[in-house]
């Protein structure tokens, strides 16, 4: 695996590891009642964006192993630049459904290299 290959996909998993840090022990209350929570949240997601949108870019083999990986970085984008729209709930809805599949595998990808 290339060595800009392996940084994008550490990129995430760390960016990933801090959504779960961030997020661990909230519910979606506490997540509407913190603007901090939600600007770190929204953040880390950006970075997981960017770095698979650069993957994709750089090796798409890779990234094809990311199951969602133009949805993510769809998401990435409405973020950056729709942030007057977004809607929270969907934004939780990701942080509980789809971040752990993106966490499994990105860990099965830096794995098997």
């Amino acid at each position: 695996m290339r060595l800009e290959t392996q940084k994008y996909l550490y990129d995430i998993e760390r960016a990933a590891d801090l959504l779960g840090e961030f997020t661990d022990g909230k519910n979606f209350t506490d997540y509407q009642d913190d603007a901090m929570l939600r600007a770190a949240v929204e953040r880390k997601f950006e970075i997981i964006g960017e770095a698979l949108s650069k993957l994709s870019r750089d090796d798409a083999a890779t990234a094809s192993r990311v199951s969602e990986h133009a949805r993510i970085i769809a998401f990435r984008n409405i973020l950056i630049h729709g942030y007057a729209e977004i809607d929270d709930r969907l934004v939780w809805d990701i942080l509980e459904n789809k971040l752990p599949v993106l966490r499994r595998e990105v860990a099965e990808i830096l794995a098997d290299n």
